[in-house]
């Protein structure tokens, strides 16, 4: 009867030793964040443009700061903590990428996906996602985008671009709305740049 007993106890035992080892993670929040375009294309648009005047448009590079679903609060030049209750759906140069992409083309222009074609673009848009978060210190949004624009004919061309908005309080409820307003007028502005404005 005892080695029955100890035999039913050993499993229990072994996961009660393993679950202080395992760290299942934090309780996620009740929801993600996401930017959402404040212009896109219409249902139907199609465009046709010379190859030389396409647009492939490449996903910010990122700091390390930036390389994870949260959303950074920067305080003073040298702290850095995260929101907390604040995360992202997916990665901020995905979502920022995808931005970039769906204004540029309600823009007017053409743009193409590198993984889906063959084609020659017309001009690269590259660039570093330098800040994307919250300015504690001043209770700011805060976007920096470092852009860079290589054409056809060899030259490249490079423009920061920076937007801030003002947050009554700084918390998810805040942030949300505030990053994605930010994130939107840097990619009109990037939009305008592309078309010479």
């Amino acid at each position: 009867m005892m080695t029955i007993l100890l035999r039913a106890a050993a499993p229990l035992a072994l996961t009660l030793a393993l679950s202080g080892c395992i760290s299942f993670g934090a309780k996620p929040p009740e929801s993600l964040l996401t930017l959402t375009a404040e212009q896109v294309r219409e249902q139907g648009t199609t465009r046709t443009a010379p190859q030389a005047e396409t647009v492939i448009v490449s996903p910010p590079t990122v700091p390390q700061e930036l390389r994870v679903t949260r959303v950074p609060v920067r305080t003073g030049a040298t702290q850095i903590a995260y929101l907390k209750d604040a995360q992202w759906v997916e990665p901020p140069s995905t979502l920022f990428g995808r931005l970039l992409t769906e204004r540029i083309a309600a823009s007017g222009r053409v743009v193409i996906d590198a993984r889906q074609t063959t084609f020659e673009p017309g001009v690269i848009l590259t660039g570093q996602l330098q800040a994307f978060g919250v300015d504690a210190d001043r209770r700011e949004a805060v976007i920096v985008y470092d852009a860079a624009l290589a054409g056809p004919d060899n030259a490249v061309r490079t423009r920061r671009f920076e937007a801030r908005a003002p947050m009554a309080e700084i918390d998810v409820e805040q942030a949300g709305p505030a990053l994605n307003q930010v994130a939107n007028q840097v990619a009109g502005e990037v939009a305008s740049w592309l078309s010479g404005g």
